[in-house]
């Protein structure tokens, strides 16, 4: 499988041989890579006192917890498209297992922010559901299969092209491409059959809401623990290349350990900001800005005249929270890459998997902003918060998955096998 296309076996980091069932050995360390490290350090430093100085307290903390959700990304490789790959070819949920107490530990603080009202810098919790109908199931079906070919999701892109991934380089072009594409051709997409989302809160508050999405999560935990008994699939997961205390700057975290870090870091967007942790309105915003730049007119197209997306393009990006926390993400993979030794620019890429990967990066762009989110604005800010649109996100992407993975080959990508399960 390559590493240059999968968010969850690009790593740089030996791994558990799919094929072999001998006890994987510790990976040699690297030497710290000092030229980005200082580059991305002080970019990192100089960006989070310019944005809390000049923008206000608010948005320099989202900026900052952008940088540490960059830092958890990286050394946990937390999946989520493989994690869905190794479900669906070979039966192992252990990513999907991860899955679900990133979520539960997201639930949990969320509901107790949105319970409470509490807020940081003035901020109080807004959440509502997200619209339930054709565009959330077409558009979550293609983003999965944009995921499968590109070799990464919406957040292992970014921190991805912080680490130093070229592929992904590309992949975050497609991404940029197809979210602008949407918002040019919104008009064709306005008006698809959807009714009114489902907020559990709304009907049986915040903790009846938190109970059904905990016994729903404690469910996929033990059916997943089932098939994959059935199915002995291969084990996946990075093996440490440092340890001690040396393993949280220099090594790869039990992936565990990564999901509970971005729940806490989830809950830590809403209580700064007043909503969910999102990632993929900032990848239209940021090529209308670019279409401005070379004086075309992005704001003339209907949906940039939305008094909501109208506000964000005429602001500076310094203010739209999920630029913040994209910016912070790829900084804070960055630096934690190169501490890591693993900070590399490969220049060749194979033409098939530099064409997937645009392609990839294109359908994901149109499928976020179909479905509204991506597979963390929609899947984890979803089932997080209690909107019944997130599980609904998650169901047809497990369908958009299994037609990646016939695709994959089409472009010399490598797929899961059940007999590789040989142990």
């Amino acid at each position: 499988m390559s590493a240059t296309t999968d968010n969850f076996s690009a790593r740089n980091f030996l791994l558990k041989s799919p094929t072999s069932c001998a006890a994987p050995q510790p990976a040699p360390e690297e030497p710290v890579r000092l030229v980005p490290l200082v580059i991305a350090g002080a970019l990192a430093v100089g960006l989070s006192w310019y944005v809390w100085a000049v923008h206000g307290q608010r948005f320099g903390a989202l900026l900052i917890i952008g940088l540490f959700l960059g830092v958890a990304l990286f050394h946990s490789r937390f999946g989520f498209t493989s994690a869905w790959r190794q479900l669906i070819s070979v039966g192992n949920g252990e990513g999907l297992r991860a899955h679900t107490l990133l979520i539960g530990t997201a639930t949990t603080l969320i509901a107790l922010i949105a319970s409470s009202g509490a807020g940081l810098f003035g901020a109080s919790p807004e959440l509502s559901a997200g619209s339930i109908g054709l565009p959330l199931f077409l558009g979550a079906t293609v983003f999965a299969i944009g995921m499968q070919l590109g070799g990464a999701c919406a957040s292992g892109t970014l921190f991805a092209v912080g680490a130093g991934q070229s592929t992904i380089v590309l992949t975050l072009g497609g991404f940029v491409i197809g979210s602008v594409f949407y918002t040019w051709a919104f008009p064709a997409f306005d008006g698809w059959p959807e009714v009114e989302g489902v907020l559990l809160s709304d009907h049986v508050g915040w903790f009846g809401s938190w109970a059904i999405t905990i016994v729903a999560l404690l469910a996929i935990v033990v059916v997943t623990r089932v098939v994959q008994a059935r199915r002995t699939p291969p084990p996946v997961g990075a093996v440490p290349t440092a340890r001690g205390v040396a393993r949280v700057f220099r090594g790869s975290w039990p992936m565990l350990a990564g999901a509970v870090v971005l729940g806490v870091l989830a809950a830590a967007v809403v209580l700064v900001s007043g909503g969910i942790w999102g990632v993929t309105t900032a990848f239209a915003l940021w090529g209308a800005k670019l279409l401005q730049l070379f004086g075309l007119h992005p704001e003339t197209w209907e949906f940039w005249q939305q008094t909501r997306y109208a506000t964000m393009l005429e602001g500076p990006i310094w203010t739209e929270k999920t630029s913040l926390t994209n910016i912070g993400i790829i900084l804070g993979a960055a630096v934690a890459a190169s501490l890591a030794g693993t900070w590399k620019i490969r220049a060749e890429i194979p033409w098939r998997t530099a064409v997937a990967a645009v392609l990839g990066g294109i359908l994901m762009g149109i499928g976020a902003r179909l479905a509204g989110g991506c597979n963390i604005g929609a899947y984890l800010g979803g089932i997080s918060t209690g909107s019944l649109h997130g599980w609904l996100w998650g169901l047809f992407a497990l369908g958009g998955t299994w037609l990646g993975l016939k695709l994959r080959p089409l472009f010399g990508l490598a797929t899961p096998k059940p007999t590789d399960s040989a142990c």
